[in-house]
Order: structure tokens, then sequence, then C-alpha cells
């Protein structure tokens, strides 16, 4: 069956060694007549029942943000990605992506509630539920009538998550467990019907999971609401579990299979997080471009500024790096869903195997997109100078609520690590042939390069050239280092965040060059300039931090002649043959944006 399925999809992390063709991408361009209508209809959801109230979402109205949740409800937003059989809309990977994208713009209070209800208190029981399970939770779920909860973190167990001290023991007569132990960081605990709790069973080495209903007379309590520097009106509670008696048949996929359960969840939970960074920076973006439009210092527009001008340009190139990138890898994902069913897979398993595969593209959106809506709304403070630092305008609250997305679905240091980390031993399994090409890496370095001039009269041909380029960093670097450390380079950690750095580069960088090479194929370069000067940008800024990262990479591990040789090829991988006019493209794309006077593409 994997060797069907691999024909037809491309694997998760094979864009570092294979090409990719812009006719092989899925672009927000591509977006169905049904998907465009989702859209709008989220985003008349959220113009009125969100962005109006914004200020109740600020001033911790938690009643707020659990009444929009059931209007989400009714309006069948919360069902989205469950099957029909149970309630749901059934519609695929990317529309999820889309409905979680637009409905998480206006408040990261909100953004929470539903993410937390539609991944990782809905998701578990749709993907790991038996069909008792599923008929009896799962309609009630993405009804809005009742709402999930998710209970994997506890005082001690952060990143760490399967090493959680919850305990359940079963009962004398077979029938229930007792379920002890504390919880912390619990989004929507204040207003959940049920929870999902993952505990140990004796000295298991690995947790296990439980569907647990919310009642306060079986043992559950819980803290007062945490008061948090963003996302201000998302319940998040301390939960304790106190001899909380659970049915045997709650019990979640089988006995020891938790931590699978939770990693699975993550992998989701990261892509979705990355969907939920992405309006915000579209909103943010628009709200800073009005505002120095209608700013004036010196009788002109601070918008006329260049260093005001330089800023707009970068979160925009920032946001379509983050769109093209996010729904490229979304189709992926629904792509390799669809083979696996077409093999005759189970919808729950094809779905599990379908993330699973592109866990390596999750962790990866997760850190770029997440670090680029703090960055942007940042930026939006300082356009609005001190009208930014004010309550009364909504960039501050933009950049509190952004810091939490840098945390949750696991810290952007342990994704750094996790996406190396993968990817090596997708190639120890020959998922990914990493070392045929880390190998011709190496002879290459040894040979004279080529002094020819090559022909750049096709759109992008350079930028091509130079990905391609910045792939034999990565293969450079990561295959040395494997080579020098084997099994212990998880111990080099400096070292794979260097890694890591150059990866998410390259996938971004060529995500928006593909984005916007079909595009241009389809509308003609002529109209399509301001995304050119973008994509051209968004490579520019990469080189410069794949060489950072590359040089700080080979120094910490190279010596001698192998160093000299290795840094001579990151300066040949990093170079251009005709470097960009940095300031003139940030002149094109900023020229649009204060023409239209908002986000606009």
């Amino acid at each position: 069956m994997a060797d069907t399925i691999e024909k037809n999809v491309t694997r998760g992390g094979q864009f570092l060694v294979k090409e990719t063709k812009c006719e092989d991408v899925f672009t927000p361009e591509d977006f169905s007549e049904e998907q465009l209508m989702m859209r709008d209809s989220v985003k008349e959801f959220v113009d009125k029942e969100l962005w109006a109230h914004k200020d109740r979402f600020e001033k911790k109205d938690y009643a707020y943000t659990e009444s929009s949740m059931r209007k989400a409800g009714e309006l069948g937003l919360l069902g989205v990605a469950v099957p029909e059989e149970y309630g749901g809309l059934g519609m695929g990977f990317v529309s999820t992506m889309l409905v979680c994208d637009y409905i998480s713009g206006a408040t990261g209070s909100f953004s929470t509630a539903f993410g937390a209800h539609t991944g990782i208190g809905t998701m578990p029981i749709t993907l790991y539920g038996t069909e008792e399970q599923k008929k009896k939770y799962v309609p009630k779920l993405a009804s809005g009538e009742w709402f999930g909860a998710y209970c994997l973190t506890e005082p001690g167990a952060g990143s760490d998550a399967n090493s959680g001290k919850t305990k359940a023991v079963l009962s004398e007569d077979g029938k229930h467990y007792s379920i002890t132990g504390q919880k912390m960081w619990i989004s929507n605990a204040g207003f959940c019907s049920v929870f999902i709790v993952f505990a140990r069973i004796g000295d298991d080495k690995n947790i296990t999971g439980f569907i647990v209903e919310n009642d306060p007379s079986n043992g559950i309590s819980m803290n007062e609401e945490e008061h948090k520097l963003g996302i201000r009106a998302s319940s998040t509670r301390q939960v304790f579990f106190n001899d909380t008696k659970v049915p045997v048949e709650n019990m979640l996929s089988e006995r020891g299979n938790g931590f699978k359960i939770a990693m699975n969840a993550l992998n989701v939970g990261r892509i979705k997080l990355a969907a939920a960074c992405l309006d915000a920076q579209r909103r943010v973006t628009s709200n800073a471009v009005k505002y120095a439009n209608e700013r004036i210092q010196f009788n002109t527009a601070i918008s006329s500024f260049g260093a005001i001008r330089s800023k707009l340009a970068e979160m925009a190139t920032n946001a379509y790096a983050g769109e093209s990138a996010s729904y490229r890898a979304a189709k992926d994902i629904e792509d390799r869903i669809a083979a696996r069913e077409a093999e005759g897979t189970s919808h729950q398993e094809a779905e599990l195997k379908g993330v699973e595969e592109y866990a390596i593209e999750c962790s990866i959106l997760k850190v770029a997109v997440s670090e680029d809506v703090q960055s942007c709304a940042d930026e939006g403070i300082q356009i609005f100078g001190g009208m930014g630092f004010s309550e009364d305008t909504p960039m501050e609250s933009a950049w509190r609520d952004a810091r939490i997305a840098r945390i949750y679905e696991g810290t952007n240091e342990i994704n750094r690590m996790l996406s190396v980390g993968m990817l090596i031993k997708k190639a120890m399994k020959g998922h990914v042939d990493l070392l045929g090409p880390a190998m011709k890496v190496q002879e290459e370095l040894m040979g004279i390069p080529s002094f020819d001039t090559p022909d750049f009269s096709e759109l992008f041909a350079e930028e091509k050239g130079i990905i391609a380029n910045l792939k034999k960093v990565f293969l450079m670097v990561a295959g040395s280092a494997v080579q020098k450390y084997g099994p212990d380079l998880d111990s080099h950690q400096q070292l794979l965040m260097a890694a890591s750095d150059i990866l998410i580069e390259v996938y971004m960088a060529e995500s928006t060059i593909l984005r916007t090479e079909k595009l241009a194929k389809n509308q003609g370069e002529a109209k399509v300039q301001e995304q050119i000067a973008m994509a051209k940008l968004y490579l520019y800024k990469a080189v410069d931090i794949v060489n950072s990262r590359g040089k700080e990479g080979i120094i910490s591990f190279a010596e001698g002649d192998e160093q000299r040789m290795m840094l001579m090829g990151l300066k040949r991988f990093t170079k251009y043959t005709n470097n960009p006019n940095v300031v003139a493209l940030r002149e094109t794309i900023t020229s649009k944006l204060v023409a239209e006077n908002e986000y606009c593409f």
C-alpha cells in the first residue's frame, strides 16, 4: 500500500531532496467556490460576534467566550472536521484549516477556545474512539451542546508529557478506573462538559487516555481562572481529580497508548496553530496600513516614510509566506488522507497517518508562523507609536495574544529539535533519502565550482537555484553532524536549533516562490508584481538566516580543513549572482498596500 501512495503523493520531509513543481502545490488562490463561501461566512461571524466586541474579551468576559462558542456551534463551525455520521460537516483538511485561519484573527481568547475544543478536545475521540464513544460524545461536541478540554500538562510534566504522575487504578470489580492527580493550564476547563484525561495505570511505561465527563460530584474540582498576559477571556484553570470514577469503556484507544494519542493530537494542533496565526497577521497589517495612511507628521502621512514602509512590507511578506506554506502542507495532508482511503484504510486511520506523515512540516509551520505573528504585532505597535501601547487600539492585545503561540502545542525550541530529529529518523527508516543527496553535496564541495554564466531569463530561475543550494547547506551541516555525533546528536541542542532554522527557511521560502510562480503562470507576471517582490524579499532574508545559522553550526563541530571547506561551501551556496534591490522590492509591496489601504494579497 505504502508504495502505491508514495507514487501519488510526496512524503513528509521529501521537499528537501525532491524538486517540487509549482503546478503540484496548492495555494490560497486555488480555493473552491464552496471554500470561498465558507471563508466569507466565517469572516462575517468574526466581524459581527468577535471583532465588534473585542473589549469584552480583553475584560475577561469568560461568559461571552462561551456564548460565542455556542453561536459558532449553531453555525456548524465546530464540526467542520467531524465526519457527517457524527453530526459534523465532514469537510477536507484544507477546509478545516481555512475555518481555523479566518475564525482566529480577531482575538486569541476565542481562537484558543475554538482550537482547544475542535482540536485536542474533540479530535482524540473522533480519531481514536470506539464506535460507541463517537456516537455518544462527538455529535454533542460538533454542535456546541457540549465543549471539550484536554488534560495532559501537569506541574512536573510539560514538554516531557509522558512523565505525568496522575494515576488510574482499576476497581476490584473491574468496572471502572479511579483517577487521581492534578492538571494545569487546561483551556476551556471553566465551561467544558468532557475532558480528555491522561493518566498512568500502575507502573506502565506510557500514559493512557480516558474520556471523563465533568461532574463535580465525582471528585473533580478546579482552581479559579488563571490571570494571563494574553488570551485573557479563554478559560484556563487547574483541574484536580480525586478518586474520580471513570467507566472502563471510557478508556480511549488501548492501555498505554496515551502518549501516542497526545503526540498525534499535537501534530494536528501544530499546523492548525499556524493557520490560527494567519488572519491575525492580516488584521494587524491592515490596521497598521490604515493608521499609517491617516497619521500625519511633518505635514505628511507616515505611510510615505521609508522606515514605516519597510516595516509594512516585511509584515505583509511574512503573512504571505505563512499562507503559502500552511496551505501547501494542508493539501499534502489532504491528498495523503485521500490516497490512504482509496486503498481501503478507514477514515480514522487515514487521517492519523496522513497528519503523522507530515509531522516535520507541522513543526516547521508552528515555529515559523508563531514567530512571524509576534513580530507582526510588535511592528504594529511600533507603527502606531504611543497609541500602539494603549488599550484603545487593537495592537497591544494582538501582541499579548500572540505571545502564547510560541509556547503551546510544544514550545518552539522543542519543535525546532523535533523537526530535524524526525527528518533524521525518516532517513534511517528509508522514507526519505538524505544519505545519497548528502554524499553528492560532499562530492560537490571537493570538486571545482562551475564558472559558467547561468541562464536567468525565466521567472525565479536564480531564486530556484538558490533554494536548491540552501537545501545543500542543510544536507552539508546535518549530514556532517550525524556522521560526527551519530545517536548522540540529540544532546547537541544548539546545533540542532541551527540546523532546524535552515530547514524552516528552506520550506517557507520554497513554498512562497512556488505559490508565486504558479500565480504568475495563471495570471501573467504583470498582474502579480507585488507577489513576485514578496517572494524575492522573503528568500533574500532566508538566505541571510541560513548563512548565519549555517556558519554557527559548522564552527560548532568542524575544525581545520573540514571547517574551511564547509565554510567555503556555505559561501558558495548562499551567493547571489544578481543581488536583489531589497529597498525597491519593499517599495513595490508597500505601494500596493498603501494604495489598497489594507493587506490585499
